[in-house]
């Protein structure tokens, strides 16, 4: 996700001129008004526009399946705001991703710090899931980090988080899992990399990333390597999507399943962040891709009151051991400026 103060709306120019005409200066009068009118077709004033921002903020989802998801009944959601945390100036909370170590849930997710205008990781900690207490920011670099998307693999503990602005896809290891984390290496770099996903299947590294230079969603791009720190190539296929800002931008773990694999995508028009759609990965080799969107309801929708009342574009789905669903979701609604 992309800082917030590139989201504004223009609400028009508003406003009337209201003046006093005194009849004995109305021809002085009136070529003023003449001359403010023209003005104000040129440029709009400042203080006529309305400014905007996303309110984003994190909440849990839970159900019998992970394309069916809704508000857990004992989560006061949000659980987690911009006012819990507690060591930087925060404006919002979203992308987040949680894993389960030792019984304690951890979710990783992206700070915008108010102060230097760039997101940051943050984390917090559950016992089940629902009540979060936010311990601290465990990652920042001199460049906006979001979309923290940590894995675990042959017993290590990795991180990618988007990093769009160094032009670059990082990978990062925890040294002490889950708040000290080791840059180990750019695994791709040249381009704009935007929420990129990764997961292992037969055998093989695959990677879906967004690559729209401007920000605005459309591509959606699919790499592959044999190794996770190894050669990276871009698949033949490759970009899967062009020019459908419906479909292409990655909207949080790809999830695989009794040999399913699903991937979900935010839905960014006409807003950024409006909703989340699900595809099931019908064939993936290292030649070929075909995919095809699952006849479900949307999974994740506008509630049209509170904190997710205008959008939502992000879901991390876990299986538990009771046999039932659970995900951290974000979502925003427009807070005026």
């Amino acid at each position: 996700m992309i800082g917030y103060q590139t989201y504004l709306r223009w609400e028009g120019m508003g406003g009337v001129i209201q003046r006093t005409i005194l009849v004995s200066e109305a021809k002085k009068q009136l070529k003023r008004v003449i001359r403010r009118l023209l003005s104000l077709l040129r440029k709009p004033p400042p203080a006529n526009v309305r400014k905007k921002k996303q309110e984003w903020s994190i909440g849990i989802y839970t159900g019998e399946s992970p394309l069916n998801l809704s508000p857990h009944e004992n989560a006061d959601n949000p659980v987690l705001t911009c006012e819990d945390v507690s060591d930087v100036p925060a404006a919002f909370v979203a992308d987040p991703f949680m894993l389960r170590v030792d019984s304690i849930w951890h979710m990783f997710f992206e700070v915008m710090n108010r102060q230097t205008g760039k997101g940051e990781i943050g984390l917090a900690v559950s016992s089940n899931g629902l009540e979060w207490t936010y311990r601290q920011i465990v990652l920042a670099e001199p460049f906006h980090l979001s979309y923290p998307y940590v894995f675990k693999r042959l017993g290590s503990y990795y991180m990618i988080p988007e990093s769009y602005q160094d032009g670059s896809i990082r990978l990062y290891r925890a040294l002490t899992f889950p708040t000290q984390w080791l840059f180990v290496g750019t695994l791709l770099s040249g381009r704009t990399f935007l929420d990129s996903s990764i997961f292992y299947y037969d055998n093989k590294w695959w990677l879906f990333t967004e690559t729209n230079p401007d920000l605005k969603g459309g591509t959606l791009r699919l790499y592959c390597a044999d190794d996770l720190v190894g050669r990276w190539y871009e698949h033949p296929e490759s970009p899967i999507i062009e020019g459908n800002a419906h479909i292409a931008r990655p909207a949080g773990r790809v999830l695989i399943t009794r040999n399913r694999i699903v991937r979900y995508t935010q839905d960014s028009y006409p807003v950024y962040g409006t909703q989340v759609r699900a595809f099931e990965i019908t064939e993936l080799t290292n030649t070929s891709y075909r995919e095809r969107e699952l006849e479900a309801d949307l999974i994740l929708k506008p509630s049209g009151a509170g904190w997710n009342e205008s959008g939502m574009h992000h879901i991390d789905p876990h299986f538990t051991d009771d046999g039932q669903w659970i995900a951290c979701v974000d979502g925003f609604f427009w807070h005026e400026v």
